[in-house]
Parts: C-alpha cells; structure tokens; sequence
C-alpha cells in the first residue's frame, strides 16, 4: 500500500520499478488504487441496492395501477349515482372532491397499514441497511408521502371522468 498526492494511477509503473529493484523475485499483480479496490469490494451491494430500488419503482407503479383500477371501478359502478347528484344540482367540483375523498381515505388507510407492517418488520430489515436505521423517520415519510401523491394522482383520472358524465345518460344505464 502506497499513499500518494495526486493521481495514483500514473505512479503504478514507477511503484512497480521501485519494488523490483528491491527484490526482483517478487512480482505485484492486481495493482489497483484503493477507490478501485473499494469499488470492486463493493460490487454486490450496489447491484443488490439498485435492484432493490428497480423492484421498488415497480411496486409504486403496480400500487399506482392497483388504486386508479380500484377508484375507476367504483366510479364507474356509482355513474348512476353521480349522474342523479348533477342532475339535482351539484357542480362538477363536489363531485371530484368527493372522488377525491375516497381516493385520499383509501390511500392514507393503506399508508397507515403499511407503516405499521414496515415498523413491525425492521428488526428483520436492519441487517441489509448501510448507512441509514431501520427506523429512519425521514425515508418513512418520503415514502408515505409519494404514495399518498400517488393515489392522488390515480384518483384524478377517474374524478374528471365522472365529472363529464351527462346525468341523462347515466339515469339511463343499466
């Protein structure tokens, strides 16, 4: 192990000179410098992190899908209803925020369920974490937070759809 200023990859011949004059019988073989030698340590774990992270992305967009199925279909299921409340005088504002509404209880019921399992799981989640707890308040919150907006998000669609419906054609379905 040598500690130089400066860049250690250009002094690797001259390390490599200095040491067969010292002994010509001893050779040096994988010469790496030490952010080298820490990235090739460490491999393993920034490919199991970044797969860790690529699976999590994918269960925000399989919850994100999940919840705008679950408020699409009872949107559609209540087009009746929705349709009788326009046609005795609510304004497209009251319905979207009562879509709105049902998206945000299911949404923050979910969240709640989940900080729950998540706090009663991190003595098993611990052991994989580097450089963070396993009860780290900020990722809990960032994470609620952005499946919250999530759900938020999903409901939109579904909230401006219903605010479309013309209440002859809903009083007609079914």
């Amino acid at each position: 192990m040598a500690r130089i200023s400066g860049d250690p990859s250009t002094l690797i011949p001259a390390i490599r000179s200095e040491v067969a004059a010292l002994d010509k019988d001893l050779t040096l073989f994988a010469v790496k410098t030490m952010a080298d030698q820490i990235e090739s340590n460490l491999w393993q774990q920034r490919t199991a992190a970044g797969l860790i992270g690529v699976f999590g992305l994918l269960a925000m967009v399989l919850a994100s899908i999940g919840i705008y199925g679950v408020i699409a279909h009872s949107v559609a299921q209540r087009t009746r209803e929705i349709g009788i409340r326009m046609a005795l005088g609510a304004d497209a504002s009251s319905v979207r925020r009562m879509i709105l509404k049902q998206g945000l209880v299911l949404s923050l019921t979910g969240v709640v369920v989940g900080l729950s399992a998540a706090f009663a799981l991190t003595r098993l989640m611990s052991s994989l974490l580097y450089g963070v707890s396993a009860t780290d308040p900020l990722t809990f919150a960032v994470g609620s937070v952005a499946l919250v907006g999530v759900a938020l998000a999903a409901c939109l669609v579904p909230a401006r759809r219903a605010t479309k419906v013309d209440p002859m054609i809903a009083l007609r379905c079914e």
